[in-house]
C-alpha cells in the first residue's frame, strides 16, 4: 500500500500524542526508523498487514492514509482489506 499523505500521518500522531516507536509498535516492527522513513518521504510504501494496523491504531480508515497499489510483477491488486482481485472475483 502507499501512503497518501506523509503530513496528515504526522498530524494524526501529533493531535493524538502517538510517538514514532508506538506506531511502530503498533504496525508490529521492532524499529521505529521505517516510520520516520514515511514521515519524511523517503519511504511510500509498506505491505498491507502494517497498513492495517496503523490506520486501526489511529482510529481512522485505511483509505484516509493509504491507496491501494497494483502489483505488476504478479498481476493482482491489492486491496485496503488486504486481498488480491483475484481473491475477490
Amino acid at each position: 500500500m502507499e501512503l497518501r499523505d506523509r503530513k496528515k500521518l504526522a498530524r494524526l500522531m501529533i493531535v493524538q500524542g502517538v510517538s514514532q516507536r508506538e506506531l511502530a509498535r503498533a504496525a508490529g516492527w521492532k524499529s521505529h526508523s521505517y516510520v520516520a522513513r514515511l514521515i519524511k518521504g523517503e519511504a511510500k510504501t509498506l505491505e498491507t498487514n502494517p497498513a492495517l494496523r496503523i490506520a486501526h491504531f489511529l482510529q481512522v480508515g485505511v483509505e484516509d492514509l493509504f491507496l491501494t497499489r497494483v502489483d505488476t510483477e504478479k498481476g493482482h491488486m491489492e486491496s485496503s482489506k488486504g486481498r488480491s482481485a483475484k481473491e475477490v472475483a
